[in-house]
């Protein structure tokens, strides 16, 4: 028996031999050999290629070179990147979206509260940024109420533009793709980062711009020329078309709450009253020969036009704006002046004062408030920007802002001297 262990024992490998603890050597004396180890016959302590080796288990110099020379596993594959409709025009998205590039002084004053009616309005002077980005018309700008360095444009190009207007380096924030035609509006929720346009591809639609996902789309049957939240409740929002249809939609459930038809002509504009519980709306009654229509007061619950023989004379108006604080609003009019109402009935037109000297001609100009009410900003055919006085309604100061029509004006919602405008020609302009 002795002999025969001897015999096995020699066709070991000498390097396991080399290996094999002492205690293991002196049984082979004993009067209990083990039994014999079969290398060519008996299966390997474990498949290093299958399964890890176990811990405190004796490995041999063979095995371990095994292991050595086993090639390492491929990689896994890479997933293929999908084209994203969120283009981020700087080094990280919070950086470029963040006020961390706002200069102090400025950021100060956008982080005060905004009591525009307390302080008085400061006229505007000196060029400050001209925003380059979008390679057609500009239709419509907005700032944010809530991140007050921030100026959304819808472009003409398809794109909506966010603009971090005070930044020293990146003041182009992030490029939004997701319309499929041209952009005819847009607005800034009191939510936060969320923002609500409309465009030619017959779609309203709601954007977590600091996540750069769309949340909702709301579609129509028209195109979407116009949209307004409402004043008390930003779950609620109209919207405008071509077709003369304005519905009123709830965000939280996605679906239309309210139609107010009555065979209108395309809706260039809403707005709603101070109160909330009424809003005006304007038509293009161009095709018709009467002027009724072209700018009606509804109800908001009973879907109900309260007066629609507000404007009688033979113009369009492509915008209507009402005051922050007195019970009037405007409405810019196709024939070369904005024109003046009451928000209560009989809601009558002013027939003795108007704000003259700037152009239409055609181009869906827009007017806009001062904070406190005093001023009245409008564009203009020839690129400039007129600043008003509200209760004389005379010019108070002309700025040459663009080479082609300036289309939309927008102060400032906290610092009162600031003011954008964007043209045509493609260009955003802001002045302080």
């Amino acid at each position: 028996m002795d002999l025969l262990c001897n015999a096995y024992s020699n066709t070991s490998d000498d390097d396991d031999d080399e290996e094999q603890p002492k205690r293991q050597r002196l049984s082979l004396s004993s009067s209990n050999p083990p039994k014999p180890r079969l290398h060519f016959s008996s299966p390997p302590l474990f498949d290093h290629q299958t399964q890890p080796p176990i811990p405190g288990r004796y490995v041999s110099k063979r095995q371990r070179a095994l292991m050595a020379q086993t090639p390492p596993s491929p990689p896994p594959p890479q997933p293929v990147p999908v084209p994203s409709r969120f283009t981020l025009s700087g080094t990280r998205h919070f950086w470029s979206l963040s006020d961390a590039d706002v200069p102090h002084n400025i950021l100060s004053l956008l982080k005060s509260k905004a009591k525009g009616h307390q302080r008085p309005t400061l006229m505007s002077e000196k060029l400050y940024a001209t925003l380059q980005g979008h390679t057609k018309a500009v239709s419509a700008i907005h700032w944010s109420s809530t991140h007050a360095h921030l100026l959304a444009s819808a472009g003409m190009d398809h794109t909506i533009c966010i603009w971090n207007v005070w930044s020293r380096n990146q003041k182009k924030a992030c490029v939004l793709n997701f319309h499929n035609a041209a952009v005819k509006d847009v607005k800034w929720s009191q939510q936060g980062h969320f923002l609500l346009s409309c465009g030619y591809d017959c779609t309203s639609r709601l954007i977590d711009v600091e996540k750069g996902v769309e949340t909702q789309v709301f579609r129509e049957d028209q195109i979407v020329g116009v949209l307004k939240f409402h004043p008390d409740n930003s779950n609620l929002f109209l919207s405008g078309g071509t077709k003369g249809n304005i519905k009123l939609w709830d965000v939280r459930t996605g679906k239309v709450v309210h139609n107010y038809n009555r065979n209108l002509g395309p809706i260039l504009d809403v707005e709603f009253t101070l109160t909330g519980k009424e809003f005006i709306s304007s038509s293009d009654v161009s095709q018709s020969n009467i002027s009724e229509n072209a700018i009606i007061v509804w109800d908001v619950s009973r879907q109900v036009p309260l007066s629609n023989q507000v404007y009688a004379e033979a113009f369009t108006c492509p915008c209507v704006r009402r005051h922050p604080f007195d019970s009037t609003f405007v409405a810019q009019s196709n024939g070369n002046y904005v024109a003046i109402f009451t928000t209560t009935p009989p809601y009558r037109l002013n027939k003795y004062k108007r704000y003259e000297s700037h152009a239409v001609s055609g181009f869906p100009i827009k007017c806009n408030f001062s904070l406190d009410g005093k001023k009245l900003a409008s564009g203009s055919s020839d690129g400039s920007i007129y600043l008003y006085d509200y209760q004389s309604s005379k010019v108070v100061k002309k700025i040459k802002a663009h080479d082609e029509a300036c289309i939309d004006v927008a102060f400032h919602p906290v610092i009162p001297n600031v003011i954008a405008s964007c043209s045509w020609d493609g260009s955003i302009l802001v002045v302080e």
